[in-house]
């Protein structure tokens, strides 16, 4: 083998009988993530691939993990490039940006080369999606090895395919617990869906690979073959539209990252799959503009790392139980002026329910009152037309609109004098301790959002 590619993220390896090894060892890091480095890697060995002189190719990885996903902190530098474009080129500027990885990964499996995956540690997200888009799959039988597409949990979907290849291999209602709640698949269960084609001992997963690409000489995906057959449209509406009504009712609509996954399969699944992949895309260049995904990355990942870091070596933020005791005091301010006026306890829980808080008003029961501060002045972020800035209807949605209101007019004074990470760690601790609405963010975030359009919600 010559002229092998550049890579930065890879690396390519020679093996016996034509069998090439990519290689997945990001240097400096001590998890595989899909960084930008990563993506332009994979679509050059991508393109070198379909005229190189190889047999087939084996891709593992060089670390204890396949592939943790998506690297989420040039995740948020990208939607910061996303949202400082003009509105109207907003989407284009998204797509472009976000589909190279999924045309990376339609490249090696049209490469015309039998590809297979050795997978032998986590293999989430973009590595569950760079799993999905080889032929062959071989997963090693430990606990630590697992597929899984979290997206969902961090407010977004899987845009490099993971919408339909998954519901293609697997059928749909075994892919949407993987897609929808980020069910993780142990080597047991993938190989009982038929996801994965052998299942080895620790270990044994690159050989296992090897020796299926060495027997192997021509391979495509199901999809690409001439058997093929879409599922009707109608079907698939019909399958999806329960599913829809559950989630919808169990959201109640703050979270549109299932919601768009369900868009991506009902629009998607009966389309051949290079059409498929640009309608994923189209859904996830919508969604990655929401505010839910920014806000749910910063607290539920970034955060909650931040969070762990610093109660490990003892630096949590000065003003961390001084802050969650004045947020939590400022929501049972709200809870106990609803009482007073004359609310049952049924419709407050009901109302938190709605608003997306977690848990019972009983959580911030004896928490002070929030101090008097002056009404700061904050311009805030660009409006993406929430509930809640809107007129409401009904005791209920006033109730959730005021809470949220109280929490983020406690969070405003806070901005101008907390860095970054010490209001991620806040807003983790006010969404798993106080049972804000993780789609919002935590109050903080809520504050930076609104600005002074706190003080003025109906």
């Amino acid at each position: 083998m010559s002229d092998l590619p550049d890579l930065t993220q890879f690396q390519v390896e020679c093996g016996a009988e034509r069998v090439a090894h990519l290689v997945f060892d990001a240097p400096g890091r001590s998890m595989n993530v899909f960084s930008e480095a990563a993506i332009e890697d994979l679509g050059r060995f991508a393109d070198w691939l379909s005229t190189s002189a190889v047999a087939g190719v084996v891709i593992r990885s060089g670390k204890p993990a396949f592939c943790a996903g998506a690297d989420l902190a040039e995740l948020g530098v990208a939607y910061d490039m996303i949202m400082a474009a003009p509105k109207q080129a907003r989407t284009q500027v998204a797509f472009d940006h976000f589909f190279r990885l999924s045309q990376a990964l339609r490249r090696l499996e049209t490469a015309g080369k039998p590809v297979a995956a050795a997978i032998g540690g986590l293999a989430l997200g973009g590595g569950c999606e760079l799993a999905l888009a080889c032929h062959h799959r071989v997963m090693a039988d430990s606990p630590q090895t697992f597929l899984g597409l979290p997206e969902s949990l961090v407010g977004l979907l899987p845009g490099a395919g993971g919408t339909q290849r998954l519901p293609r291999l697997i059928g749909v209602e075994a892919a949407l617990p993987v897609l929808l709640d980020g069910a993780r698949l142990s080597a047991a269960e993938a190989s009982a869906k038929g996801l994965v084609q052998a299942v080895t001992r620790p270990g044994e997963e690159v050989t296992a690979a090897e020796e299926w690409v060495r027997s192997t000489k021509h391979a495509a995906q199901p999809w690409d073959q001439s058997d093929w057959t879409p599922v009707a449209p109608d079907a698939v509406s019909a399958s999806i539209e329960t599913r829809r009504a559950s989630v919808i009712a169990e959201t109640r609509g703050h979270y549109p990252a299932p919601l768009a996954i369900l868009e991506c399969i009902e629009r998607g699944f009966p389309q051949p799959m290079d059409a498929a992949l640009r309608t994923e895309m189209e859904i996830f260049s919508g969604l990655i503009q929401r505010p839910e995904p920014r806000n749910m990355i910063q607290t539920l990942f970034l955060g909650k790392q931040d969070h762990a870091r610093m109660a490990k070596s003892g630096e949590l933020p000065a003003e961390l139980a001084e802050l969650t005791e004045e947020i939590g005091g400022a929501l049972a301010g709200v809870v106990r002026r609803a009482g007073e006026s004359g609310m049952s306890v049924e419709d407050i829980a009901a109302a938190l329910e709605d608003a997306g808080f977690a848990g019972s008003a009983d959580q911030w029961a004896g928490a002070p009152p929030r101090p008097h501060r002056p009404v700061p002045s904050a311009s805030g972020l660009e409006s993406a037309g929430l509930w809640f800035e809107k007129k409401v209807d009904g005791r209920r949605r006033r109730l959730g609109q005021a809470l949220l209101r109280a929490a983020a007019q406690a969070g405003l004074p806070h901005l101008d004098h907390l860095s970054a990470v010490d209001q991620r760690v806040i807003d983790y601790a006010a969404v798993t301790e106080l049972g804000f609405p993780a789609y919002l963010g935590g109050p903080l975030a809520l504050a930076r959002y609104l600005g002074s359009r706190a003080f003025e919600l109906a």
